[in-house]
């Protein structure tokens, strides 16, 4: 009989040992589980950055006409060309015309932009303001009065924006805003 109790007790403990590996199998079952959750955190991480910087530069999918999308830029600085009530006024359509126009034009500059704009006090320093005024005067007496169409609006936007980037280098100017526009 003691040889029975000893394989009794030799059963015994051998079926204790069962009771680890189900632990053992939980363990490695949360431990898959784990690795998935953060297997998929991972590629969202990924998949999150790589929209981002491919597409997050374009806001709403908008792109200009050089099929370049419009960046996001730092907040500018705007700047009121001519009077700082009266605006702009300057005879348009040649010198027989007799057309006048007087616009509120705003300038956005780009404070990136050293040479241009001081960045104590966010105004345009003087020679940059000389160059603005005569490239804008210059532009808009040179415009055909068929170019002050409301429906030309926006090209005559684009075209004193990149005159005025040519005169005081690329990325000066953000963008131009018109606020009031009068021709008579």
């Amino acid at each position: 009989m003691p040889d029975e109790e000893k394989s009794l007790e030799g059963d015994v403990a051998a079926a204790a040992p069962a009771v680890p590996p189900a632990k053992s199998k939980n363990k490695t079952i949360i431990m898959v589980v784990a690795l998935v959750i953060v297997g998929l955190a991972l590629a969202a991480g990924i998949s999150l950055f790589v929209v981002t910087k491919m597409m997050g530069d374009i806001p709403g999918g908008a792109s200009d006409e050089d099929g370049v999308g419009q960046r996001y830029h730092d907040p500018g600085v705007f700047v009121k060309l001519g009077d700082a009530k009266e605006g702009v006024l300057v005879n348009v359509g040649g010198p027989r015309s007799g057309k006048f126009l007087k616009a509120s034009i705003i300038i956005e500059f780009n404070p990136g932009k050293k040479a241009v704009i001081n960045e104590d006090t966010n105004t345009l320093y003087p020679d940059a303001e000389i160059k603005v005024n005569d490239v804008a005067t210059q532009f808009l007496r040179g415009t055909s009065l068929e170019d002050f169409d409301a429906d030309k609006q926006e090209e005559f936007k684009k075209q004193l924006k990149d005159a005025l980037n040519m005169a005081l280098g690329n990325g000066s100017v953000y963008d131009v805003y018109i606020t009031s526009f009068l021709l008579q």
